[in-house]
């Protein structure tokens, strides 16, 4: 098993500790399974592209729930009892794959076309959270407003 120790880095960072248990963890769960195969694509500067190789499945059968920070797309077939297979090459099992999803990243738009999955991703980051150019001088100073006191008592 390929694992990567991220001791020495715990030892010299403070506060990537969330970062360091998603990487295990998404290590972890991915290990050994690779149903149904899937590319990340990044289309521009905030937008991504998942698309997912589920071939054989019909809308109905996929369920798509996004979180804060979590992407699940799940796939169940229902079972076909009425047909005998001589040999099955073509999987048709169930899956769930999961993605983190970094703070601000929302689900556009998803598509089912030609048996790829495509989920659109975007990143719109709060007007608050962007960085500001701050103006050196331009400031104005703070001033005084005396009023009548007696009326706030």
């Amino acid at each position: 098993m390929n694992r990567f120790d991220f001791t020495p880095y715990r030892r010299t960072t403070v506060g990537f500790d969330r970062l360091f248990d998603l990487l295990e963890r998404q290590a972890r769960a991915n290990a050994g399974d690779n149903y149904p195969p899937f590319n990340i694509e990044r289309r521009g500067e905030d937008a991504y592209r998942i698309t997912l190789a589920v071939a054989g499945f019909k809308p109905e059968d996929i369920d798509i729930t996004a979180q804060q920070n979590l992407l699940v797309v799940k796939g169940a077939k229902p079972d076909a009892e009425d047909r005998q297979f001589l040999h099955v090459g073509i999987a048709n099992r169930g899956f769930e794959r999961r993605f983190e999803l970094a703070d601000f990243v929302r689900v556009e738009a998803a598509d089912l076309a030609d048996g790829l999955l495509t989920i659109d991703l975007v990143r719109e980051v709060p007007e608050a959270m962007k960085p500001k150019k701050v103006l050196i001088g331009e400031q104005k100073p703070l001033k005084v407003i005396e009023g009548d006191t007696s009326a706030a008592a």
